[in-house]
């Protein structure tokens, strides 16, 4: 479907219309006129910093992202959430749907939250998870919220799609040097101790603090809250710690710094994803024997004589009349 077929929904999208975000989300999620769509929606983006809130299962992510959403609809912005979830093993959608934790947000007009499944597909995020965010930020939702499947060390592709991450963790999952030790330590802006109700918060809060010390000293120490959501405790001081880290970010050049590598990180996405169509095609158009299959050689050679090929046959398309 050309451009042109879309310009209604993209008309929709610029009054904050939520019917049309969802349907250019879905198009882009199929992957039908996502380069077309994206290509329009780009210019609208980039002065929203996105909120990233990751850490293992059970550590009550959904319900801290729906506590921070209760507050930020009470400064009267509008909220818009991305929440990855896995994917179902037969029909690839997200597991959990529309969140049954966010229902309270269901019906405010001001809130849009759009589950994605992973799709096989690695790093805690969906595959067009940034493509979600920047429509969502086109169509005029001032805060961003992305919730990460919560896989644990394979979270790292979160600091590509977020300007602020929280790590969320819980008391009561055993040691908790281990817990911090998991892989996403480094990826944590904000540490965030949840369920503080519960025994052993006040340990684990402890633990985080001296392996910080143990780190030395860095431009930004991150900050350790403690929050519950059940006694409604801490999530102010969060908000506060939130905006803190996105003043800093923008005043010490740091948010230019991590969305020039994420910039440089999707061009490569984009990129790779050409690349394979590219190597498909290559590949069913080599020479193969009566039964279908090709001779057995050296793969090395092959790799570089295929690549030769669509090399060269790029520039001589490019070269023809």
């Amino acid at each position: 479907m050309k451009i042109s077929a879309w310009e209604p929904w993209l008309e929709r999208l610029w009054q904050g219309d939520k019917r049309a975000a969802a349907k250019l989300i879905s198009q882009v999620e199929d992957n039908q006129g996502r380069v077309e769509i994206m290509c329009r929606i780009l210019p609208r983006t980039g002065q929203r910093m996105v909120l990233g809130i990751t850490g293992p299962p059970g550590a009550g992510k959904s319900s801290l992202v729906g506590a921070l959403t209760q507050l930020y609809r009470e400064q009267h912005d509008k909220v818009g959430i991305v929440a990855v979830d896995p994917s179902s093993p037969y029909s690839g959608g997200a597991i959990l749907g529309d969140r049954i934790r966010m229902q309270s947000h269901g019906t405010d007009p001001g809130v849009f939250i759009r589950s994605m499944g992973t799709r096989g597909h690695l790093g805690g995020v969906a595959r067009f998870t940034t493509d979600v965010l920047k429509i969502l930020e086109a169509a005029g939702y001032e805060r961003l919220l992305l919730e990460t499947v919560g896989v644990g060390q394979s979270e790292l592709e979160i600091m590509e799609c977020a300007d602020t991450v929280l790590l969320v963790l819980n008391p009561g999952t055993g040691d908790g040097i281990q817990a911090i030790k998991a892989g996403i330590m480094e990826i944590a802006d904000i540490f965030v101790v949840n369920k503080a109700d519960l025994p052993g918060a006040e340990r684990l809060k402890n633990d985080i603090e001296m392996v910080l010390d143990l780190n030395g000293k860095k431009a930004w120490r991150a900050p350790v809250v403690m929050t519950s959501t059940l006694e409604q405790r801490g999530l102010n001081e969060l908000r506060d710690h939130i905006a803190r880290h996105q003043t800093f970010l923008t005043e010490s050049g740091k948010c230019r710094q991590r969305r020039h590598n994420a910039f440089t990180q999707e061009v490569w996405r984009h990129w790779e994803a050409i690349a394979r169509q590219a190597f498909a095609a290559a590949w069913q158009d080599l020479p193969r024997s009566e039964g279908d299959d090709l001779e057995p050689g050296n793969p090395y050679t092959l790799a570089e004589e295929i690549w030769a090929s669509i090399v060269s046959g790029r520039f001589t398309d490019r070269s023809a009349p």
